[in-house]
């Protein structure tokens, strides 16, 4: 599982995590995407077989969330209190077998990982404006490394046609995205 989350005023997380979700989804498996304290998701008109069958696993589980299958991604929305991230830990345990990515805001990150029902990521993906917050950054990574999570800084916000392809599970590999090797890092591509 890998936690999303912005550092300092740096705008970008949420489509960051869109962007890392698909990049983890495949034809048989879909990714989860979870959104701590975000709105809602609509499900979109085209949805892979693997998002829906994800999110209907997910709606039995979790019968009073929205699962919400887009593209090749299965996202998910709950509340930014300890309740919303022990649904969260749920839905990666039912995610399993797939790549799960949490986006949480600058606010809720230290929670998330503090709270004994919320999911427990292997990575975290820090977005920051470096010219403004480095300080900061590194004070946050520092903090993620000494947890054991493997951590990757994105320096600049993806392009805002591929962080909305991203939002609709639509973001092919070569479409603008995250750098390769930073998403190798994250979901730990060599080791699989």
């Amino acid at each position: 599982m890998v936690v999303v989350a912005a550092v300092g005023g740096a705008e970008g997380s949420r489509g960051a995590a869109a962007a890392l979700s698909c990049a983890g989804s495949g034809v048989e498996t879909a990714a989860l995407l979870v959104d701590v304290g975000g709105r809602v998701p609509r499900p979109t008109l085209i949805a892979s077989a693997s998002a829906h069958r994800l999110e209907e696993r997910l709606a039995a589980r979790l019968p009073r969330l929205r699962p919400a299958a887009r593209g090749e991604v299965c996202h998910l929305s709950v509340a930014a209190d300890e309740d919303g991230l022990a649904a969260a830990g749920i839905a990666v345990t039912v995610a399993r077998g797939g790549v799960a990515v949490v986006h949480v805001a600058p606010g809720h990150l230290q929670s998330m990982l503090d709270t004994p029902a919320a999911p427990r990521p292997d990575a975290a993906l820090l977005r920051a404006d470096l010219t403004a917050d480095r300080a900061l950054v590194a004070l946050a990574v520092g903090d993620l490394l000494e947890r054991g999570l493997r951590v990757a800084v994105l320096k600049r916000r993806l392009g805002w046609v591929a962080e909305r392809r991203a939002g609709f599970g639509a973001l092919g590999s070569d479409s603008g995205g995250l750098p390769e090797s930073l998403v190798r890092r994250l979901l730990d591509v060599g080791s699989r």
